[in-house]
This record gives C-alpha cells, sequence and structure tokens, in this order.
C-alpha cells in the first residue's frame, strides 16, 4: 500500500494502468511465441557492430538486447505492433487496413515509424543502424519479411529491427573508446 501511494505521488496521481515488470515480461513472451528469440536479437546486434567494437561477443549483444527490453517504451511498441499483426491475421480490421497489414504495403510506413521510437532510446546512431538493418534484412528479418506463411510480421520484423539497432547505438556509447564508430 505505501509503494503504491509513493508511485501515484511520484506520477502526479496518475497511476500506472499495468506495472513495468508485467508489461516486460508480456512484450518478451509475445516475441518468444512470435518465433524470435533473444539469440536472433544478440545476432542482429553482432553483425550491425562487429566491424566496429573490436572482439565483440554475443553474450555482450545479448547484454545490450537485454537492457533495451527494459524500456517501457520498447514494450508498448512490441505490444501495440504485434497486437495489429495478429488482428491482421485473423482478419479483424477494417479495410483497407486488413489489406494494408496483410500485404505489407510497402508505402504504409507506420510500422516504421512505431519502430522508430525503440530506435530513438539511443540516439541518433540507431537511425543509421536501423536504416541499414531494415535495408539488408539478416538472419530473422529475412524469415519475419518472407511473408510466405500463415503470420503476418509487418509490425514485427521493423520492431525487431529498431531492438537490435537500438541495442546496437547502446553498445556504440556504453563502449566509445572501443567503438570505431565513435572515434
Amino acid at each position: 500500500m505505501k509503494e503504491e501511494l509513493q508511485l501515484k505521488q511520484k506520477l502526479g496521481g496518475q497511476k500506472m494502468v499495468i506495472q513495468g515488470d508485467t508489461l516486460e515480461n508480456s512484450a518478451r513472451r509475445l516475441l518468444q511465441e512470435r518465433g524470435v528469440t533473444m539469440n536472433d536479437l544478440a545476432e542482429l546486434v553482432l553483425f550491425l557492430q562487429k566491424d566496429y567494437i573490436d572482439n565483440l561477443t554475443l553474450d555482450t549483444c545479448l547484454e545490450s538486447v537485454d537492457a533495451v527490453l527494459t524500456k517501457r517504451e520498447v514494450h508498448n511498441a512490441i505490444i501495440t505492433g504485434v497486437q495489429l499483426d495478429i488482428l491482421a491475421e485473423e482478419n479483424k480490421l477494417l479495410s483497407p487496413l486488413q489489406e494494408i497489414l496483410t500485404e505489407d504495403e510497402g508505402l504504409y510506413g507506420i510500422d516504421e515509424i512505431m519502430a522508430l521510437s525503440i530506435v530513438n532510446v539511443y540516439g541518433s546512431i540507431g537511425f543509421t543502424n536501423y536504416g541499414y538493418i531494415d535495408k539488408v534484412k539478416p538472419g530473422i528479418l529475412k524469415e519475419l519479411n518472407a511473408h510466405d506463411g500463415e503470420h503476418v510480421h509487418t509490425f514485427l520484423d521493423d520492431i525487431v529491427g529498431a531492438i537490435a539497432a537500438a541495442a546496437a547505438s547502446r553498445l556504440a556509447h556504453s563502449q566509445p573508446d572501443l567503438s570505431d564508430i565513435t572515434k
């Protein structure tokens, strides 16, 4: 009770709808259920940073991904984007949005805009990383973008790329003496 009152005072009387740990667990669970593992994300980070940080390991990349996945902005983007993908799979959206998401219409752009909210968490290097990884689509991104199954990943592929870009940016900022990108 005392903790809830302190939280309420801290938020100016507003109450959080869902506690952060619950939101984080939901976001992580949704990634897993949609076939995206922590290793998949770490491999994307390694892909982005291996040429800039000497002796970069997958474990270091995993730590950075884990840190990105603690951010509320990231949770919100994952939960919202995946829910929209699921609704598109179930044909529960109104036309023309249903067709736009099912076909992953190239000029739609809202999926990228949502992903940019994740990228923005760790600064401008993330935008460059995101643009690059979204273009080349390595690893899990190629699978998510295949459009050859029953699943719709219009939002998820961009969210996954953004998580990797943010984690890569976080690494560059947290180890500027090791990163060629910040020299």
